[in-house]
């Protein structure tokens, strides 16, 4: 039996879904989701087995949550249902398992979800891994049993240690288990680094200080503590930003 959450902003797209998984067999609703967000919070609460995820929504679109659902510990399998056939493209670099076109037909339907439940977790876990999609506007961290979406424009700063990175934003701190050099690849336009630890936002970089013989740190707006900088990279950021 296949549990499956329905994700669309549109209560009349959710509402044929749900009678179209009615009317095919080995399948349960799970629950129902208006945004992404909200997908988010029910896959992390319900661990269904299958999303079926509209990918045109306001705020997080489906292509930016299908990303966040991989970080899931079990992700969950993503079928995408949209009226946007230009989508195709994104949405399968996501390795979604399939890719439906509204109105959404029951055979159509019947099929992915027979796909989708012939994958194994693992199997789920390696498509996640692999999954090349457009940078995110936001980075889900995991508290307990739940997943939130921190905005890019609220970060100050990404630091790691070991085996976790530290997200400093505008409401805490939070640990994901992202590389920061994967971070650097993905974010380098808006994001900077000032130490083989430490990935600054830039639109909150404020001041360069000198802090002793040699030594320099960084100060950003909103953030008290002041973070060192290697020499060299205080001349790049002093070069790049006319501070």
């Amino acid at each position: 039996m296949l549990r499956v959450l329905i994700v669309d902003d549109e209560p009349p797209a959710r509402e044929r879904l749900g009678q179209l998984l009615a009317e095919i067999g080995g399948v349960q609703l799970a629950g129902e989701a208006a945004t992404g967000l909200e997908a988010l919070e029910q896959a992390a609460r319900l661990a269904p087995d299958v999303v079926l995820l509209d990918v045109r929504m306001p705020g997080v679109d489906g292509i930016e949550t299908a990303r966040h659902l991989s970080v899931l510990e079990e992700p969950p399998a993503v079928i995408f249902t949209t009226a946007y056939d230009q989508y195709a493209v994104n949405a399968f670099e996501t390795r979604a398992v399939g890719y439906l076109l509204k109105p959404v037909r029951k055979d159509k339907l019947a099929a992915a979800l027979a796909q989708a439940g012939r994958l194994t977790r693992p199997q789920l876990q390696r498509l996640a891994a692999a999954a090349g999609t457009p940078r995110r506007t936001h980075i889900a961290v995991r508290r307990r049993e739940q997943v939130r979406l921190i905005p890019l424009e609220d970060i100050l700063y990404f630091q790691a240690d070991q085996k976790y990175t530290t997200v400093r934003h505008a409401h805490g701190e939070d640990l994901i288990e992202e590389s920061l050099r994967a971070l650097e690849e993905e974010l380098g336009e808006r994001f900077a680094r000032i130490h083989r630890n430490t990935l600054i936002n830039t639109g909150h970089l404020q001041g360069i200080e000198r802090a002793g013989e040699g030594r320099y740190c960084v100060r950003l707006r909103g953030c008290a503590a002041l973070l060192p900088v290697s020499r060299r990279l205080a001349g790049e950021l002093l070069e790049r930003f006319r501070i």
